[in-house]
């Protein structure tokens, strides 16, 4: 098709603010399903998207408009709109030209509206705000399209009022797709470059590309290059969702699609890499995307029923579909062997336990998340540590540094005094306000990350009365008095209960952690002692009892000294049972740890 009638645009907005519902009408308008076959999310194939009514994977489909007597290709990109999947929006609009920033009519701009807005604009996309759920009873068009004016420098009356449920403005919405949104550029004659933005693996078909054709053409039967990895295949099949899988026999200059090529190995695909023609390759590859920075670390080991290459091959599989997940292997004395395990953020990391136990029947055992530091050594070299058990010795550590988040909050004006509260307590830089409306505000401070991974979020709501929503970007690591609170059961060092703390919040957080772990651990037949510790100073104790045995229970009668000898038999026995005998730590007790919170 003629790229001047292919439109390639992504509906980004909040949580929650339609845009899965959106995605369906266009559908529905375009006559790419009939309202026979129409049910909602419809492109949210995963069943945890459907429980969660969230959208987790970027998904692409390819529809057909009739527009003033003519045809015009429609490639929209679904994304997801909780901070943590922030990355496979950045992917999503990397391969498009043009994006409706959707807007709830009830709710007005969120935080995650901001950071998208941004993000899109950094992309230098055409965006096309649209208000949504006009029919809500609360709803309050003119009061939302004046906030997008503030955000974006648009005119409110560039605003398209929509509501999904009941179609009505979708007529609006898709002229101004096509009016206002530029067509793709690319010379279909050149040479054939293609970026990869997603990919998933299939038993039958081996690994199924996602791309988006920027310049050339592909073709069934073509020899192909990876440029990333040079490995060479050949192409079996090229297909279009619509929203069903259909074949085609080629895709050119702007269009989107998928292939199979026989790939068998799930290493030989890389997101953002460049597909061109093995006889006649690109002279350079795309820019890809950057590397996502992993914000949440957390180890996975082998559950009860799990075996290691079990866990392994399910990582694997999982990495392909989400690239932001990296894991490297490890071994605990305590758990066995496992993998050290990145994450954008904690919903990413329950989305990713959740799916290994569902697709992949792989039962999992996690210890408590960490955030990654930056360890300046004595020896001037700088090193990242994800771990508090990876961190060198005291005495070779010059400095120690956190990272540290820009947080945007947008919360009601009434709630400023509890926000501004509840930011002191975390450690908070305050850094500027901005008015977005008479009652709502975006206030903007700088966080270390460690102190809003827990349970910030549940906070920020109880503060808010529901009202309160963040967003948040990586800034860089900063130095800060932080000390590493080691874990001792028995006198024993236990790396995985390990973290990292500030020094204010050290003595509070051991006597926390204690106080559970003495819950948690069941009684063993000697004395176990609980300490807390920051280096040679222990700051907290608690003692696990010995379960009491009555050895004398079969004397009757008889000389006291029959007695004694069995209690002094029984002593020494519990003292030779102390030096060698193990305390088995169940997975509860390192669950438990990470409820500790703010206790």
């Amino acid at each position: 098709m003629d790229q001047t009638y292919i439109r390639n645009f992504s509906i980004i907005a909040h949580i929650d603010h339609g845009k899965s519902t959106l995605a369906d009408r266009i559908l529905l308008s375009t006559g790419a399903i009939t309202p026979r076959e129409f049910h909602s999310q419809m492109l949210d194939d995963m069943d945890l998207e459907r429980e969660r009514g969230i959208t987790i994977k970027a998904s692409a489909v390819t529809v057909f408009y009739d527009y003033k007597g003519q045809q015009y290709m429609l490639n929209l990109i679904d994304t997801p709109g909780h901070v943590d999947f922030h990355y496979e929006v950045s992917r999503a609009l990397t391969a498009c030209e043009g994006a409706l920033l959707v807007v709830d009519a009830a709710q007005g701009v969120e935080a995650q509206t901001v950071a998208n807005a941004h993000l899109a604009t950094r992309n230098s996309l055409k965006l096309v705000p649209v208000v949504n759920k006009i029919d809500l009873p609360a709803a309050r068009p003119e009061d939302c399209a004046m906030e997008v004016e503030t955000l974006l420098h648009t005119p409110a009356e560039d605003c398209i009022f929509t509501s999904a449920k009941t179609g009505a403005g979708i007529d609006d919405m898709m002229a101004a797709i096509i009016d206002q949104l530029p067509p793709p550029a690319g010379n279909p004659e050149g040479e054939t470059k293609a970026l990869i933005f997603d990919s998933k693996y299939d038993d039958y078909r081996g690994v199924t590309v996602y791309i988006r054709v920027f310049d050339g053409r592909i073709k069934v039967g073509d020899k192909i290059q990876m440029m990333g990895t040079r490995e060479t295949f050949l192409v079996s099949e090229i297909g279009k969702f619509s929203p069903r899988m259909e074949l085609v026999d080629s895709l050119s200059a702007g269009e989107v699609g998928v292939f199979s090529a026989a790939i068998k190995s799930i290493t030989s695909v890389h997101v953002g890499d460049t597909v061109t023609l093995a006889n006649r390759p690109a002279a350079e590859a795309l820019p890809g995307y950057r590397p996502p920075q992993q914000m949440v670390f957390c180890d996975f080991y082998c559950g009860p029923t799990t075996q290691f290459p079990e866990l392994r091959d399910g990582l694997m599989k999982l990495q392909l579909n989400d690239a932001a997940l990296t894991f490297s292997p490890i071994n605990s004395e305590a758990l066995g062997f496992g993998f050290r395990c990145g994450f954008l953020g904690m919903l990413h990391m329950e989305i990713v336990q959740e799916r290994l136990e569902r697709e992949h029947e792989v039962e999992v055992v996690q210890t408590a998340p960490t955030v990654p530091y930056e360890v300046l050594l004595t020896k001037g070299q700088t090193v990242e540590v994800d771990s508090a058990g990876d961190l060198p010795e005291p005495n070779y550590i010059e400095e120690l540094r956190e990272p540290f988040v820009n947080v945007d909050l947008i919360v009601p004006t009434d709630c400023i005094g509890n926000i501004m509260q509840l930011a002191e307590e975390r450690r908070a830089v305050y850094k500027k306000t901005e008015y977005l409306s008479s009652d709502r505000v975006i206030i903007t401070y700088e966080f270390p990350l460690a102190e809003i991974i827990y349970d910030f979020y549940d906070k920020l709501k109880s503060a808010t009365r529901g009202y309160g929503t963040m967003d948040y970007e990586f800034i860089g690591f900063r130095a800060n008095d932080l000390v590493k609170l080691d874990i001792l059961v028995n006198n024993n060092k236990v790396d995985a209960l390990s973290i990292i703390v500030h020094r204010t919040k050290a003595d509070s957080r051991g006597r926390a952690i204690i106080n559970k772990l003495r819950k948690e651990i069941p009684r063993h037949l000697f004395e176990v002692p609980l300490q807390a510790a920051i280096g040679s100073r222990v700051i907290a104790r608690e003692t696990i009892k010995a379960v009491g045995k009555n050895v004398t229970a079969k004397c009757y009668g008889g000389d006291i000294s029959r007695k004694r000898k069995l209690l002094e038999k029984q002593k020494e026995g519990k003292k030779r049972m102390k030096m060698i005998g193990n305390v088995e730590i169940p997975q509860k007790a390192f669950l438990a740890v990470l409820e500790v919170g703010e206790e």
